[in-house]
Order: structure tokens, then C-alpha cells, then sequence
């Protein structure tokens, strides 16, 4: 049953379905990411399982907007996310790299469990209502969408460099089974939505979306690995914020940008340490004139 808000103008009922058709055509580019590896054109499938992700970011944006969100949507964008993220990227990454591997097979079906897992947990999440306000603001573990560009990142490096090191047995595997241990695991993520840029950054933001959409139609494959390692890297910023909002309660119900001020406000009101006591070390010239001296003198 589709939910809406009281007094609420809804819109026209066709426009209902439009999420649900989002998340219908996003199963259709993964299970059709499956049918062009097996083709041998993977990077058609690579396109394909980013195709979905894009839809798969978007439903429920607009499911919102139209006042359209519902259990059955909800449901259906669940089994996509399994679908699109799970089985088709392991299927392709097995297809292109691991179907000549005695451990191919075990490797991609890991990281399928762990897709399926790692929704199934966000699911119950979802419903459990003790949880305090800022949990809302970070993923636990990889996103499942994440997981599947990250996979997709062995492929894009063999589109793009051709065969070396990171397409051997043992890097490959490696790689899937650190995805797949980074997807059910309890590091928390920041979600985008919950990312608030400074106004006097907006036009930096523009710019450097203007620079991603030229480069992906230049550079798709150096794109994507790069938005991979972007994506790695902002682990720690995010486990960060995550530590100081749990350990200052007072701050979970303020905004992104309150919780800035304030953690800067802190450190600005931490005292600086003083000036070390003990023995001061010798400067570089010092030790050059004890190198040079003979001894006895």
C-alpha cells in the first residue's frame, strides 16, 4: 500500500509506478550485463551494471518525490539490489577473469553470500527503531552498489592496461574476497545523501562534476578506478565522524555542519602541548661537525 503524507497533494497514479519501473528496468541491465560477458564484450556489461546502479540511486529519490513509496516497492528494490549488485557482478568477473581458476567459482559465490547477507542486515536495520538518529547517516559496511563497482574495478584495470599483476589468480581473488569481507562487515560508511558541501564550495563541486562526466566518456575505465580509490579512502574520514558523534550525544540531532563546528571548536580549545623537556637532540649541522671530528680531539 503506497503511503502518503496527510494533507498532501498526490500526484497523477501513473506517475506511481515510475519508481518501481526504475527498479524493474535496473534488474534488466543486470541480468543483460550477464548476457554480454557471456558474449565477450565485457565492457558493454560493465556499462550495464553501472546503468543499474545509477537507477538503482535514483528510485528511491524519486519515490519520494511523488509521494510513492511503498512495501512492495521496497521489496522489489531489495531483490534488485541482490540481482544487480550480487549475481551479475559475479557472474561477469567470473565470466572475464576466473572461469580458467579452480577458485574462481568459490571466490565469486563468497561474494555473492555477502551481498545477499549485507542487504538482508541492512534490511533489519531498517526496522529497528532503538537506534539512535545519526545511524542514519552511515552505512554498516560497504553499500552492496559499492561493492559491485569495486568488484568492477578488476575488470576495468584489464580493459585498460591490458593483462599484468592485477589480473593474476591470486590479486584477483584477493580482491573479491576483500570486497566481499568489506560488505558484511561493521565499518561504518557515510551516505551520500548525509555529505553537505559548504556553499562557498558549490561551484568547486560543479567544476569537478563537469571534469567526472567529460572523463567519463573519455577515460570510463581510469574513471572508475579512480572513483574506487576515492571511495577507499574516505573509510577513515568516516569511521572518524562516526566515533566522535557516538561519543558526544548531544550532537545527534544537529546537522553535518553543526557537528563541524563543533569539533573544531574542541580542538580549537585544546590546550597545545608545551615545550619537550630533556635533552635537546643535535641539528644536522652539530652532528656533521661530531661526524668530522678525529677522535682524541
Amino acid at each position: 500500500m503506497t503511503t502518503s503524507t496527510p494533507g498532501r497533494t498526490r500526484g497523477p497514479v501513473g506517475l506511481h509506478i515510475l519508481p518501481s519501473s526504475m527498479t524493474v528496468l535496473a534488474i534488466c541491465a543486470g541480468l543483460t550485463s550477464i548476457k554480454y560477458a557471456l558474449d565477450g564484450q565485457p565492457h558493454v556489461a560493465m556499462a550495464l551494471i553501472a546503468a543499474a546502479a545509477i537507477l538503482d540511486g535514483l528510485d528511491g529519490r524519486v519515490a519520494r518525490i511523488l509521494d510513492a513509496q511503498s512495501r512492495m516497492g521496497a521489496e522489489i528494490d531489495s531483490l534488485a539490489d541482490a540481482v544487480d549488485f550480487g549475481v551479475a557482478p559475479a557472474v561477469v568477473i567470473y565470466v572475464s577473469l576466473l572461469s580458467t581458476q579452480p577458485a574462481g567459482w568459490i571466490v565469486v559465490l563468497l561474494y555473492a553470500v555477502c551481498v545477499v547477507l549485507r542487504l538482508a542486515r541492512f534490511n533489519a536495520l531498517l526496522d529497528d527503531a532503538t537506534l539512535p538518529a545519526y545511524t542514519r547517516e552511515f552505512f554498516v559496511g560497504m553499500p552492496a552498489p559499492a561493492g559491485a563497482i569495486t568488484l568492477m574495478g578488476l575488470l576495468a584495470a584489464k580493459l585498460q592496461f591490458g593483462d599484468g599483476w592485477w589480473t593474476s589468480q591470486w590479486f584477483t581473488c584477493a580482491w573479491v574476497v576483500g570486497t566481499s569481507m568489506l560488505l558484511v562487515s561493521r565499518i561504518p560508511m557515510r551516505k551520500m545523501h548525509a555529505v553537505s558541501v559548504p556553499p562557498h564550495l558549490a561551484a568547486v563541486l560543479l567544476a569537478v562534476l563537469a571534469l567526472v562526466a567529460a572523463a567519463a566518456f573519455l577515460f570510463p575505465y581510469v574513471l572508475v578506478l579512480v572513483l574506487i580509490v576515492t571511495y577507499l579512502c574516505t573509510i577513515p574520514f568516516s569511521v572518524r565522524s562516526q566515533r566522535w558523534v557516538a561519543a558526544h550525544p548531544e550532537a545527534w540531532e544537529h546537522a553535518p555542519r553543526e557537528r563541524r563546528a563543533a569539533r573544531r571548536a574542541i580542538r580549537r580549545a585544546q590546550p597545545r602541548p608545551g615545550p619537550r623537556l630533556g635533552i635537546r637532540r643535535p641539528s644536522g649541522q652539530s652532528m656533521a661537525r661530531l661526524r668530522l671530528r678525529k677522535p682524541g680531539r
